[in-house]
């Protein structure tokens, strides 16, 4: 059976954990090979995921800056382009409260939010309308707004706003490629292997708190029981699709298993714990701080809707 979780964690990063530590262990990664990752589609990709969420399970801010390194590297290669060399790619997609970029001229201008690895990237693929352009962000057009990012939880992802002044570009395929390439369903669904290790990840700090207390009530233990039970059948969903076709309907199954997976564990981890760990051990208290921001990606209602009207009507 395809299995995407390993039976024992991976190695934490260095403590304290800042942007400068996970931008080096990102770049170490990188120089080893580590980001070198099966494409989606293939006969891989189970162990694509796998790898996705051993990211997310040991680090959800390295896991958000290897992913869209991935991710970058997986849309390049499907519209036939080759990522630049000794580069860290991302992809900045997001349109939030009608911000976003624009393509005018063969330039880039306009303001983009939730910009991860604003000072850690070298090249990003930018959505802008029904384009998407891969830019150099030595560009000096392009204005960095780390101060934008407020949060808490994934504080050290290098996250912030991005504003484009006549950045020039390199369009990557035709308008409306980028959300209509059989790919994009495939990427929407390594996230949610993503939010599978954090929450993974959280559920690993709730064992090693309790068996550095060397007990557990039977309260305890039914969260522990109900949390396994939790993961186990959201990697099973996710494992069943890395074995088959993924489209929309089976992308929009994982994201949705996985997010509850997340709520429930993030629910159960501190009826667990009670307020000790995320009080004082700053590693769990990021681990529950970063879930719920990450898995914020899933739009909820909205998006069951959605999966609703999928099953509802397939064609």
């Amino acid at each position: 059976m395809t299995t995407l979780l390993a039976e024992t964690p991976p190695k934490p990063l260095p403590s304290p954990r800042t942007t400068a530590v996970v931008g080096a262990e990102l770049r170490s990664l990188y120089a080893a090979g580590e980001l070198d990752l099966p494409l989606p589609g293939g006969a891989r990709t189970a162990a694509r995921w796998a790898a996705l969420a051993a990211f997310g399970r040991r680090d959800l801010t390295l896991a958000r800056l290897a992913e869209g390194h991935a991710d970058a590297v997986a849309i390049l290669a499907e519209a036939g382009h080759s990522p630049a060399a000794g580069a860290l790619h991302g992809v900045w997609a997001a349109k939030s409260g009608g911000t976003g970029a624009v393509w005018d001229g063969g330039a880039l201008t306009g303001t983009v939010r939730f910009c991860s690895g604003l000072s850690l990237l070298e090249r990003a693929l930018v959505a802008a309308g029904d384009r998407l352009v891969e830019v150099d962000l030595a560009d000096p057009g392009v204005r960095r707004h780390p101060d934008a990012w407020q949060a808490v939880g994934m504080d050290a992802s290098d996250s912030g706003d991005v504003v484009f002044d006549g950045v020039p570009g390199t369009l990557v395929g035709p308008p409306g490629w980028y959300v209509h390439r059989p790919g994009f369903a495939l990427g929407g669904a390594g996230v949610a292997a993503v939010w599978l290790g954090g929450a993974a990840g959280l559920l690993d700090g709730v064992l090693a708190y309790l068996r550095e207390r060397g007990s557990a009530d039977e309260h305890q233990l039914a969260h522990v029981g109900a949390m396994h039970t939790a993961l186990s059948c959201a990697e099973a969903v996710l494992a069943r699709a890395a074995d088959g076709a993924v489209d929309a309907q089976v992308a929009a199954t994982c994201r949705a298993a996985a997010e509850r997976t997340a709520a429930e564990v993030l629910e159960r981890a501190l009826k667990v714990t009670g307020p000790t760990p995320a009080c004082r051990d700053r590693r769990f208290a990021q681990r529950v701080a970063d879930l719920p921001v990450y898995v914020r990606q899933h739009h909820a209602e909205r998006d069951l809707a959605a999966l609703g009207r999928l099953v509802l009507d397939p064609a």
